[in-house]
């Protein structure tokens, strides 16, 4: 599969948390006293404003300073809001649960309490995930390949570029920025190919919201700000610890993950507080 040390850095992290507790480290299932061990997603619900988090331990809920496991323990390497209370993850089963190694694509359409098995069980470990024009557009970590489909069900392969992270634009599904090795790409035609944003920092996350503004976080933590894919990045805050998942859901709201803590910034990314009451 596509061998880019960006993609590397976040396996590495994932492998070290399995190393570090085995178990489920809250000890139980749904609605436990959560412990959140390494966030591999961040999804706002445009239902109700909740923060959501798909975890190696779990699928977690977050609001008013507080945090409930929604969902039964299984990793959920790639995560995406897709509508109110309507998500789309991937990854694999959780200790003791059958089946293939990795589930494929999976849906929710009551808020991550159950899941249902759409396409790809055991041939794909979808890493990045997004939901936009109506599209699903997919990173299988298995083969490297960018994939998208309108049904859920059948997929088109439109690049096995070495890519660790992607973002679709809000106003043309042909447009995305995905982050590499080398830098910042972009492309225009789907994904089919894609071209070096000289004007981009190197990132290892990106995001772009429904209003247009994109957010983007380095392999070191530094967080930066753009209106325009090959405009000017702004650098903004510095996250303490490895960054492990961004999103942003406006120009001012930006939310980010590093060492198991989720951040919550309302100033566009200048600054960050955590989301859990400490």
């Amino acid at each position: 599969m596509a061998g880019a040390l960006i993609l590397a850095t976040g396996l590495v992290v994932a492998a070290l948390a399995i190393l570090r507790n085995d178990e489920d480290p809250a000890g139980a299932g749904v609605g436990a006293a959560p412990e959140m061990e390494h966030i591999h997603g961040i999804g706002v619900d445009p239902g109700d404003g909740a923060v959501y988090a798909g975890t190696h331990y779990g699928l977690f809920r977050i609001a008013d300073g507080s945090a409930t496991r929604v969902a039964e323990v299984q990793d959920y390497m790639g995560f995406t809001v897709a509508g109110p209370g309507h998500f789309l993850a991937g990854g694999h089963p959780g200790q003791g649960q059958g089946g293939p190694s990795s589930v494929g694509l999976i849906e929710s359409t009551d808020g991550g309490e159950t899941w249902e098995t759409l396409s790809l069980s055991g041939e794909a470990d979808f890493h990045a995930l997004e939901y936009r024009h109506d599209r699903v557009y997919g990173l299988n970590s298995m083969t490297g390949q960018l994939l998208t489909s309108t049904d859920k069900q059948s997929w088109e392969e439109v690049s096995s570029a070495e890519i660790a992270d992607f973002a679709v634009g809000p106003d043309d599904p042909d447009v995305l920025v995905a982050t590499t090795q080398q830098g910042l790409t972009r492309s225009t035609d789907g994904g089919a190919t894609f071209a070096i944003v000289e004007s981009a920092p190197v990132l290892l996350f990106v995001s772009w919201a429904d209003d247009g503004a994109l957010a983007g976080v380095t392999p070191d933590g530094v967080v930066y700000t753009a209106e325009e894919p090959d405009g000017g990045w702004t650098e903004r805050a510095r996250l303490e610890g490895q960054p492990e998942a961004l999103a942003i859901d406006s120009a001012t709201e930006v939310y980010a993950a590093a060492n198991g803590t989720v951040l919550a910034s309302t100033d566009g990314g200048a600054t960050f507080s955590p989301l859990l009451d400490q």
